[in-house]
C-alpha cells in the first residue's frame, strides 16, 4: 500500500495516547508509518508526567491514608504506617519506565519508525524533525496539550515551591500547607495525594463550585466528601498573585466579583487551571492552517483539517482533553486514512476523577439535558445502601441516572464510588447501544457488587428501587 513518492504513507507528530495509537493502527493497516517525538521516552504527557504517574501516587497514598486514618483498624488490621517518600516516588518512576518501554517495544513490533526531535511543517507533506526532513502522504498532528499558565504567577518546578502538575509529582517532601489553584480534576487528584500523606490542602477556585462540567448534584456531593476528608475551599475566589520568599509562598486572593484581598501562606502552590493545545512551533503558517481562538486545530468528523493530507486528533482539536478520547480518535483517524470507516461518538466520552472515592460521568448532566430541551426523569441511589460498599466501609457516594421522560432513553449517568471509574464503562456501553433506564434496570447484576447501585438508580427512574 506504500506510496513510493513519499518516505512514508503516514507521519504522526506526537507519541502521546492519541499519536502512538494512531501510528500503531496505521502500521497494522499496512501503511508505512513513522512517529515524530521529541521526548526521550514515548507516551507523551499521559504516560510520562500525567495519567500514569499520578495514578501510581494516588494508589500508594490511598494505602498510606487507609493505614493512618483508621480504615485498616476497622478491618482488624493494626498498623502504624511510616512514610518512605523516596520509595513511593521510586515505584512511580518504575511504572512509567515499564509502560513507556512497552510502547517502544510495540513500535518495533509493528515496524513504526521513531523519529526523534521536534517537528515543524515545511509544506503539507514535508516535515522537519530535528535535523532530518521527512516526507509523508498523510500527516497526523497529535501534539497534545500543556499546562495553562496563570498570568503573573511563575512556575518553578525545580524550586518545588510554585509547581504545575509535573512538579507536584516530584515534591521531595510533604508540604505542611499546599494551596491548589483550580478545583478541577488535576488539582483535586494531586491535592488528594499530598493531603493523604499529611499536608493541609486549600483549594482556590474561581467558580462557585469544584469540578466544572460535572453534574451539579455530583459536584455538591463531592465538595462535601472532600471537605470531610480535610480539604479547605475558597470558592468564588481568584488568585491575584503568588510571591516566593525562601521556602514559603504567599498567595494573594480576593473574591471573584471584587472585594478585599487576603493572603495565604503555603509551602507549596500547585497551579492547575487547565491545559492548552500544543500547536506553537509546528509552523502551521507554512501550510496555510490556522488554529482557532483557543489554539485548537479544527477538523471534520473524519479528523481532516482544512489542508489536504493533514489530519489532527487529541488535545489539539476541539473536545474533551482526555487520553481515551485521543486513543479512539487515533484509531479512527488511521482507519479513515486507510480507506476504512473510523468513527468516534463524542457524545459518549466518559470522564473520571481518580480521587477517593472516584467520580465519573458520561453523557449529559441534568442541567445540560434540560438546556437541550429534554424533559427528564432522574433516578438516584446512595452507595451507603449498597451491600458491597457497606462491607468495604465505603459509604460515600451515589449513582445518578438521567433519562428522557418520554422515551426513557438514558441521557447521562454520573456516580461517586470507590470504583466509579470502572462502573462508568457499563454506562457508556449501555448508552452507545441506546439503552433505556429500564434496560439497565432489567439487566441482572452480580451480587454483591458496587455496580448494583447503577441497577438500583435505573430502577429509581421509575421510582421502584428495592433497597431504599
Amino acid at each position: 500500500m506504500s506510496d513510493s513518492n513519499y518516505d512514508y504513507d503516514v507521519l504522526v507528530i506526537g507519541a502521546g495516547p492519541g499519536g502512538y495509537v494512531a501510528a500503531i493502527r496505521a502500521a497494522q493497516l499496512g501503511l508505512k508509518t513513522a512517529c515524530a517525538e521529541s521526548r526521550e521516552t514515548l507516551g507523551g504527557t499521559c504516560l510520562n508526567v500525567g495519567c500514569i504517574p499520578s495514578k501510581a501516587m494516588l494508589h500508594a497514598s490511598e494505602y498510606f491514608d487507609a493505614a493512618a486514618n483508621g480504615t485498616f483498624a476497622k478491618l482488624g488490621i493494626k498498623v502504624k504506617p511510616e512514610l518512605d517518600l523516596d520509595t513511593m516516588h521510586g515505584q512511580r518512576r518504575d511504572a512509567v519506565k515499564q509502560l513507556t518501554g512497552g510502547i517502544e517495544y510495540l513500535f518495533k513490533k509493528n515496524k513504526v519508525d521513531w523519529k526523534k526531535g521536534r517537528a515543524s511543517f515545511q509544506d503539507a507533506h514535508t516535515v522537519k524533525v530535528g535535523e532530518e526532513t521527512v516526507t509523508a502522504k498523510n500527516v497526523i498532528i497529535a501534539t497534545g496539550s500543556s499546562v495553562t499558565p496563570l498570568p503573573g504567577v511563575e512556575v518553578d518546578n525545580e524550586g518545588a515551591i510554585v509547581v504545575d502538575s509535573t512538579g507536584a509529582l516530584e515534591l521531595p517532601k510533604v508540604p505542611e500547607h499546599m494551596v491548589v489553584i483550580g478545583g478541577g480534576v488535576i488539582g483535586l487528584e494531586l491535592g488528594s495525594v499530598w493531603r493523604r500523606l499529611g499536608a493541609k490542602v486549600t483549594v482556590v477556585e474561581y467558580l462557585d463550585q469544584i469540578l466544572p462540567g460535572f453534574d451539579g448534584d455530583i459536584r455538591k456531593e463531592a465538595n462535601k466528601i472532600f471537605k470531610k476528608q480535610g480539604f479547605e475551599y475558597k470558592l468564588s475566589t481568584k488568585v491575584t498573585g503568588v510571591e516566593v520568599n525562601g521556602d514559603k509562598a504567599t498567595v494573594t486572593v480576593e473574591p471573584a466579583k471584587g472585594g478585599d484581598s487576603e493572603t495565604i501562606e503555603a509551602d507549596a502552590v500547585l497551579v492547575s487551571i487547565g491545559r492548552r493545545p500544543n500547536t506553537d512551533g509546528l509552523n502551521l503558517d507554512a501550510i496555510g492552517l490556522k488554529s482557532n481562538e483557543r489554539g485548537q486545530i479544527e477538523v471534520n468528523e473524519e479528523f481532516q483539517t482544512a489542508v489536504d493530507g493533514v489530519w489532527a486528533i487529541g488535545d489539539c482539536v476541539p473536545g474533551l482533553m482526555l487520553a481515551h478520547k485521543a486513543e479512539d480518535e487515533g484509531i479512527a483517524c488511521a482507519d479513515n486514512i486507510a480507506g476504512d470507516t473510523g468513527i468516534v461518538n463524542h457524545a459518549i466520552i466518559p470522564s473520571v476523577v481518580y480521587t477517593w472515592p472516584e467520580i465519573a460521568g458520561v453523557g449529559l448532566t441534568e442541567e445540560a439535558a434540560k438546556e437541550a430541551g429534554h424533559e427528564v426523569k432522574v433516578g438516584k441511589f446512595p452507595m451507603m445502601a449498597n451491600s458491597r460498599a457497606k462491607t468495604n466501609h465505603e459509604p460515600d457516594g451515589s449513582v445518578k441516572v438521567i433519562a428522557d421522560a418520554e422515551t426513557d432513553r438514558v441521557l447521562g449517568i454520573w456516580c461517586i464510588a470507590s470504583v466509579a471509574g470502572t462502573m462508568i464503562a457499563q454506562a457508556a456501553q449501555a448508552m452507545e447501544f441506546g439503552a433505556t433506564s429500564e434496560d439497565i434496570a432489567l439487566t441482572c447484576h452480580a451480587h454483591p457488587t458496587h455496580s448494583e447501585a447503577m441497577k438500583e438508580a435505573a430502577m429509581a427512574v421509575r421510582e421502584k428501587p428495592i433497597h431504599i
